[in-house]
């Protein structure tokens, strides 16, 4: 695929990116360049390769899943700059 002048300020118009003039060919052949290479991925053979979330082969510890009251709001509300009668105290954003 080959990316035009046209396209690269269509993009940058889009993105609300100023590209000076001069800047405007190099992208386009620069753009093609990145195309080119993504378009070499159709030709790799994956017919029975399993999709990957890493190349590393882990998995995550799991925990028990268990139901409890809670019974921490004090923990939780340690950190806030303010509380009040066990809740959160934030200013008013809506008027």
């Amino acid at each position: 695929m080959s990316v035009t002048k046209d396209d690269v300020r269509k993009v940058a118009r889009l993105t609300r990116i100023a590209v000076p003039e001069e800047r405007i060919e190099p992208l386009a052949n620069e753009l093609s360049a990145i195309l080119g290479w993504i378009e070499q991925l159709n030709e790799v053979d994956v017919d029975g390769i399993e999709p990957m979330t890493s190349v590393v082969d882990a998995t995550l510890p799991m925990r028990d899943d268990v139901v409890t009251d809670g019974n921490i709001q004090d923990q939780v509300l340690a950190n806030a700059p303010k509380s009040e009668d066990g809740f959160f105290v934030v200013p008013k954003s809506v008027e």
